[in-house]
């Protein structure tokens, strides 16, 4: 780990030197087999961060440190290549942004997504595919388009709610949500393939009706090609920043979350499969594909005809 090199809005940007940056997923079966994360921490501050515990690893206790001191991972265009020509050999999909979002404000300054794709645009026959909640990844719409040319590549977005006075709540430094629909909209029209992810579900919070319905109408009309959902995962680092949070803003709400997470980190099976029974509903009520985050399948190798053009 480096020293601080740059400092600005309260947040402290250190370097990170990283042996790899595309990381081959040995854990359970995924739908992506190789992850990309160009930054440890977040400085979209979502409350609700599944990644918080990854800055321990770091010997980072303090709760605030996950999206006050952001790691940019430094590593040279030309290790890229060659780890992510390896990624294509294995045919197996690339995901950028499984952990924290590679398009959060430090990439304005350090564009280290960025060159993460101009490294792609040059392995003919890569799978690619980006999560953020930034219009950020607008700017890279051109080079988005090349390497859908002669490669695999989509962009989910992450979006929960569409009222923006909860979502500034819930996730302080993100964009507004009508942003990301009109980011959604540039890169479905540019011939760019999108998702919306309507994850996490946040009980009472952004699982009503008419929140899911409206989300879903408007990937519609965003030209999304699917919806997925998943209802709020508490794990450790998480359950603990979440719960102050809620004792904070809605501490009306606190009892009704000690009963649906009493005992593990997921939410009871019968408010999940309900959740899962109206998205269900909704979907086949808009005309609008959505499915369980569980129901993604699992990534395996697929043969393809790759150009010969290298």
């Amino acid at each position: 780990m480096g020293p601080t090199f740059d400092e600005r809005r309260g947040v402290e940007y250190r370097q990170l030197r990283a042996a790899s940056l595309v990381n081959r997923l040995n854990a359970r079966p995924m739908p992506f087999g190789w992850t990309v994360n160009p930054y440890r921490g977040c400085e979209m501050s979502c409350k609700y961060c599944f990644a918080r515990y990854t800055h321990e690893f770091l010997g980072e206790n303090d709760p605030a440190a996950f999206e006050r001191r952001i790691y940019v991972k430094l590593t040279d265009p030309g290790s890229l290549v060659a780890e992510l020509k390896r990624a294509r050999r294995s045919g197996l999909l690339v995901a950028l942004g499984t952990a924290t979002d590679p398009y959060q404000p430090a990439e304005s300054r350090f564009e280290v997504t960025r060159r993460v794709l101009e490294a792609a645009s040059k392995v003919v026959g890569v799978r690619l595919s980006i999560t953020t909640k930034s219009v950020l990844v607008r700017r890279d719409l051109t080079l988005l388009r090349e390497i859908a040319a002669r490669s695999e590549v989509s962009v989910n977005f992450s979006i929960p709610t569409l009222d923006q006075a909860l979502a500034r709540r819930l996730e302080p430094r993100a964009p507004r949500p009508d942003l990301r629909f009109e980011a959604m909209t540039a890169l479905a029209a540019g011939g760019i393939p999108t998702r919306l992810f309507i994850m996490p579900v946040l009980p009472r919070l952004t699982d009503g009706e008419a929140n899911l319905r409206a989300l879903l109408v408007r990937a519609r009309e965003a030209g999304a090609e699917i919806a997925e959902s998943n209802v709020l995962f508490l794990r450790r680092g998480t359950r603990e920043t979440f719960f102050e949070f809620l004792r904070a803003e809605f501490p009306e709400l606190v009892p009704e979350y000690e009963r649906l997470y009493a005992d593990s980190a997921y939410a009871r099976r019968d408010y999940v499969a309900g959740i899962e029974a109206l998205v269900r509903r909704l979907s086949a009520e808009v005309g609008f594909g959505a499915r369980r985050r569980a129901d993604r399948p699992a990534d395996s190798p697929t043969p393809s005809q790759l150009s010969l053009v290298w």
